[in-house]
């Protein structure tokens, strides 16, 4: 990651291609997979904002088709955080470096608090994120 993307702060995780692929309705996200292609492989990733959430919040496609879903904010410094390329870790994107691991525990780093994760549950293609 560029020296100047961790100063600001600015993630490598995307937006949705298709901001049509996930709506927000009591207390749900609700992702249609068939819509969400960077969630078709292993490793893929997107951040969720706007659209009435209260926060942020991250989504990775693990291995074995588990997803994760995480508040997206560092508990070091609130920064957002990414997918660690070729690993099953995430990483901050400020210059501190903190590393967490895919359950959400701290791996490295200043942070000291693990990582909020939402329950996720899939259902006829659709992947739900309780966000209550």
């Amino acid at each position: 990651m560029d020296i100047l993307k961790k100063i600001f702060g600015i993630c490598e995780t995307k937006r949705p291609e298709d901001s049509g692929c996930w709506i927000v309705s009591g207390g749900r996200v609700e992702i249609d997979l068939k819509r969400a292609r960077e969630l078709s492989n292993q490793g893929g990733a997107i951040r969720l904002e706007g659209k009435s959430l209260a926060d942020r919040i991250l989504v990775i496609r693990g291995d074995k088709g588990r997803f994760y879903a995480y508040k997206n904010k560092c508990t070091h410094m609130g920064r957002r955080i990414d997918p660690l390329p070729g690993s099953q870790d995430i990483r901050c994107c400020s210059v501190m470096g903190s590393r967490f691991g895919i359950t959400g525990e701290v791996v490295s780093g200043p942070a000291k608090k693990a990582l909020k994760i939402y329950e996720v549950t899939i259902e006829n293609n659709k992947l739900h994120i309780d966000i209550f």
